[in-house]
């Protein structure tokens, strides 16, 4: 099947290019229509007790998108007038300030004092807004904006959501340079890694249409995240444009076995599809292992970029082909030396001092691993932002002015009774850290009569047959003093109410810890396993993937340390993310460089030589893939403000060069050291392969000489003079052309 379709896509490559173009335009209609989730908590499992109370702050309550306004030094007239052009804005569902509930004409010194406390500070009055629709939907993000145009400069807005806001604009602000940046960095290096000046734009148009398909189809998923969004693209391209390269070398090499290019295209398209089909399962398997997150955005990230490599994959068996017989001549014109340094003095030094190289690599894995595990991680979204943010500026300032650090929703049943609740409200004000405590049944014990509180603020505490009760808090979220507060709001509530929940910022910020410590070692024994057992069967071994997963997570490891080294944190996220991706993605270089090793065994060369030519060849492979990789992610980490996408893009760009040189200047020395064990362990390590039997299509593609009957005794040698070889047949799935017959 492979055959056929290879040789009639060389055949007409102007129409196969203009389909592929065409492709663009539903793909582009399909990204316009996939909406971007801004809000990372919403990925957290919904059978958590923040989730599930969240959701009921969204209906019947409609509390969930809350914002807090504050107003520095403006007369009660002012203040007025604002909450009124407020509840005017389309989306909001209500504006609560204190002219609410007692009347602007009542002097402040008469306001009961809890209430005072709240909504005053001194020049500063703060009131609550909420909106009709959930915090991070796209109605809300309007009416936040709308609330921002009729409020001065002495206003400040407050609340996750209008940090979701700013966050939104920050990123749709920035994602074009991210692209643009990553594209000239990977053309820089792609300039001085590849011999054709020509040769790199086009492999990155033929990227650049995956890509495109890849965030077009993502319609089906209806949404992705913020963080998926703004690396994925980039990830597309560092890691797949190895496949890229290796497509063009193998049609290089079949362009001195055909007469016809088309025909060398053909079979390069063959043994692309069927090294890549193999190469690209462990980048699938370890961005697949995302997929079992708890936290879905895991399986958002997962989703998307596997989906994206194999997309990949297809656009380069499918299209490049074509955008290469198209370009042929003007890629030969531009052709130019590359500035890939020689590693011959360098692989001679790891041969000969071997053992202590293989001791030296034994050794890394304890600061390494001690490193790794001891890094600073920070879970707090609103830490990764610019801080002069207007959002952030507002939070602290809510922070300074009123001592509210975090906000507690807490729902519970509407039938307790007065007694239990003046129970809970005065425990609940004894616990360190609280401010304050505002309910339905403690507005009643300020003096107000029921009937004389306004419907929106009853309807605001109390919903089909649950009440909700606001505690704020003057401890950040997701620090450990909020964990404890929460255990003792809980053991509270549960006294009275067993089916209470506590949710906002701090019950899920707290849930996100908890979930993430468990989601990074679920995942990360998943990649593991996944990557062990492709590379076991391609090899038929059981120490090779044992020795290449570990080689690969130890540069994994010191990936992750250097950011204790440097003391720098990092976001919660991003030890998960590097750990599948940077598994998957590169340890490819030490499978080019073992496959390589078993080839040259296998022609009966000596250990020693083997890894000689082994090293020799997948040097220069291996420096660019990780180059481009580099350069692709490291733009990003230069020009994001957002220290999320930054930090995930450092590790990334990083650890693209760590697995290098590990495998550079480590792999040799350890392949050179097990061989004795890979023979014992591995079935047919050394044993020469058959050689392979062409297809018809392969036989019609060969030049007449080649295809002419033999007798029976004749037939299996090919003469060692022919001008053109039968194509070799691709061993091992690797991102090189790995052969058992060479010319």
């Amino acid at each position: 099947m492979i055959e056929k379709i290879a040789h009639k896509l060389t055949r007409k490559p102007k129409l196969v290019a203009a389909i592929a173009v065409l492709m663009l335009i539903p793909s582009l209609m399909g990204y316009a229509a996939t909406r971007i989730n801004y809000d990372i908590l919403s990925y957290l499992p919904q059978d958590l007790p923040s989730s599930q109370g969240e959701q009921l702050l969204e209906d019947p309550f409609q509390m969930a998108a809350t914002s807090m306004l504050i107003v520095e030094g403006m007369p009660a007239g002012y203040t007025n007038r604002l909450i009124q052009d407020i509840k005017a804005v389309p989306g909001v569902s209500s504006a609560v300030w204190i002219s609410n509930l007692v009347g602007i004409q009542i002097p402040v010194e008469m306001i009961p004092a809890d209430f005072r406390e709240m909504f005053f500070s001194g020049q500063a009055t703060m009131m609550l807004i909420q909106y009709d629709h959930p915090g991070a939907s796209d109605e809300t993000m309007e009416a936040i904006r709308q609330v921002r145009s009729v409020c001065n400069e002495r206003c400040f807005l407050a609340g996750f959501s209008v940090v979701i806001k700013d966050t939104r604009d920050v990123m749709d602000g920035e994602l074009p340079i991210f692209v643009g940046l990553a594209v000239l960095l990977a053309l820089l290096a792609m300039g001085v890694t590849l011999e054709s000046t020509v040769l790199p734009f086009v492999y990155l148009a033929s990227i650049g249409m995956a890509v495109v398909y890849n965030f077009g189809s993502n319609v089906f998923l209806g949404q992705i995240s913020y963080i998926t969004k703004a690396i994925a693209a980039v990830l597309q391209l560092g890691v797949t444009m190895d496949y890229s390269i290796f497509l063009y070398h193998r049609y290089e090499e079949e362009r001195e076995r055909y007469d016809d290019k088309r025909d060398a295209m053909a079979q390069a398209v063959i043994a692309a599809f069927r090294s890549l089909s193999g190469s690209s399962l462990t980048t699938i398997a370890g961005f697949l292992a995302l997929c079992f997150m708890r936290l879905t955005l895991g399986r958002d990230i997962g989703i998307v970029m596997a989906k994206g490599v194999v997309l990949g994959v297809a656009t380069v068996i499918l299209v490049l082909p074509s955008l290469v017989l198209i370009f042929d001549k003007q890629i030969g014109k531009h052709k130019h030396k590359t500035l890939i340094p020689s590693f011959d003095k360098v692989n001679e030094f790891i041969i000969r001092y071997r053992v202590p190289l293989v001791v030296l690599t034994a050794l890394l894995f304890f600061p390494a691993t001690y490193a790794q595990r001891h890094a600073d991680i920070y879970y707090k979204l609103d830490e990764s932002l610019p801080r002069d943010l207007p959002s952030i500026v507002s939070n602290e300032k809510l922070k300074e002015d009123f001592d509210m650090a975090t906000s507690h929703f807490l729902v519970l049943r509407d039938d307790l009774s007065a007694a239990d609740m003046g129970e809970i409200e005065g425990q609940l004000e004894e616990i360190s850290g609280i401010t304050s405590v505002v309910s339905f049944h403690k507005m009643l014990g300020t003096g107000i009569p029921d009937f004389f509180i306004p419907e929106d603020i009853q309807n605001m505490l109390r919903q089909e047959g649950w009440q909700l009760m606001m505690v704020n808090s003057s401890y950040a979220p997701a620090t450990d003093e909020v964990s404890a507060q929460l255990d003792a709001m809980n053991d509270i509530l549960h006294r009275y109410d067993p089916a209470a929940m506590i949710t906002g910022e701090g019950a899920m910020y707290r849930d996100l810890i908890d979930t993430s410590a468990v989601d990074f070692q679920v995942t990360n024994y998943i990649s593991i396993a996944a990557i062990f057992l492709i590379i076991a069967f391609v090899f038929r071994s059981i120490s090779i993937p044992a020795v290449l997963v570990a080689t690969i997570e130890l540069a994994i490891f010191i990936n992750q340390g250097c950011c204790y080294f440097l003391g720098t944190e990092i976001p919660f996220i991003a030890p998960t993310i590097i750990g599948c991706v940077q598994l998957g993605a590169t340890v490819d270089y030490a499978i080019l460089m073992t496959s390589r090793f078993q080839e040259e065994l296998k022609k009966g060369l000596s250990r020693e030589e083997a890894i000689r030519i082994a090293a020799a060849s997948s040097d220069g492979s291996i420096v660019t893939s990780a180059l481009v990789l580099f350069c692709a992610t490291l733009g990003v980490s230069f020009v994001s403000s957002i220290d999320l996408i930054g930090a995930i893009c450092v590790m990334l760009s990083r650890g693209a060069l760590i697995s290098a040189l590990v495998s550079i200047f480590l792999m040799p020395a350890i392949l050179l050291v097990c061989e004795p064990l890979f023979q014992k362990t591995s079935y047919r390590w050394k044993t020469p392969e058959p050689a392979p039997a062409l297809s018809g299509s392969e036989k019609e593609m060969l030049p007449a000489a080649e295809t002419k009957t033999l007798p029976a005794s004749e037939e299996a040698p090919l003469p060692a003079s022919s001008a053109k070889e039968t194509p070799a047949e691709v061993v091992f799935t690797g991102k090189e052309p790995v052969s058992t017959r060479t010319k």
